[in-house]
This record gives C-alpha cells, structure tokens and sequence, in this order.
C-alpha cells in the first residue's frame, strides 16, 4: 500500500515530468502565414479591363469577366446569365451600340474567400455623355477558374 508521503512523491515526479516534456516541445508558433491569394492583384485587373471594354464600346468585353452563370442584382430581382446581364446593360446604358457614359470604378476592395473565392466591393462611376453623372457602389462574387477570375454574383447599386 502506497504512503501519503509515496504518493505525494508519485505526484511530484509526475508533475515534474509533465513540465519536462513540455519544456522539451517546441515552442508554439503563430499559425503559419496563410499563402496570399492572387485575387487582390489579379481581381483590379479584371476590372480595370471590363471598365476599357466599355468604354471602348465593346459590350461583348464588359461582360466577359461574367461566368456563363452569373446572376446580376436587377431592379425586379436576380437576371441569371452572362448573355442577360449584357442584354440588361444594353437596354439601360447603351444607345446606338454605344455606351451613354463612361466607366470607372474605384474604391475596390478585395476580400479573399479561400484561394478560389472573393468578395469584391468598390464604388462605380459613369460620367459624360451628357447626362447627369451616375454612381453606385457594387459587391462581387469572383470566383477563380482554370480561364481567370470570374464573376458569378453582382450586385450594385
């Protein structure tokens, strides 16, 4: 049968080997740097891109960061399609296969979601034309495929 002076002698070594082998681990690390995304550049890009598009009258090019799927914030609710999403930029900001005002945006945020998703937020402006300046703010969905990055939600305002 075990002492009281045997067991707190047990207890001492076993506490005493505890704080041994954690003296013995490594220390702990923050958590290694996650890798960063190539979105925050590459995402800018993609947009700056769309802006020349449209600006240069090439709707087809506006439009080409859109997945086949995208679906696009309208007044009545979402507009499913790359092709519809075009169509609905035709109809309100196009006339005579020309864009009414010119594009910029700015204020882009960029918000990696993993390494294949990103949140995108930014402020657009169309001025010129003669019409009334427009401004709005808008939030993306990027997502990275094997062709780029591409959006498959928009929402502006």
């Amino acid at each position: 049968m075990f002492t009281l002076r045997s067991r707190v002698l047990r207890g001492a070594v076993l506490v005493a080997f505890v704080l041994a082998a954690s003296a013995c681990r490594p220390a702990a690390r923050d958590a290694p740097a996650a890798v960063p995304s190539d979105a925050a550049t590459a995402i800018p890009g993609v947009l700056a891109a769309s802006a020349d598009a449209w600006n240069a009258g090439d709707l087809a090019g506006h439009v080409r960061p859109y997945a086949d799927s995208a679906t696009f914030m309208g007044r009545d609710g979402p507009i499913q399609g790359r092709d519809r999403v075009g169509e609905t930029l035709a109809r309100s900001f196009w006339l005579d296969g020309r864009p009414k005002q010119q594009l910029s945006f700015d204020r882009i945020v960029v918000r990696p979601l993993g390494d294949r998703h990103a949140l995108t937020t930014g402020h657009f402006l169309l001025t010129g034309g003669g019409e009334p300046d427009r401004a709005g703010w808008f939030s993306l969905t990027f997502e990275k495929t094997a062709s780029g990055w591409q959006i498959v939600h928009d929402h502006s305002s």
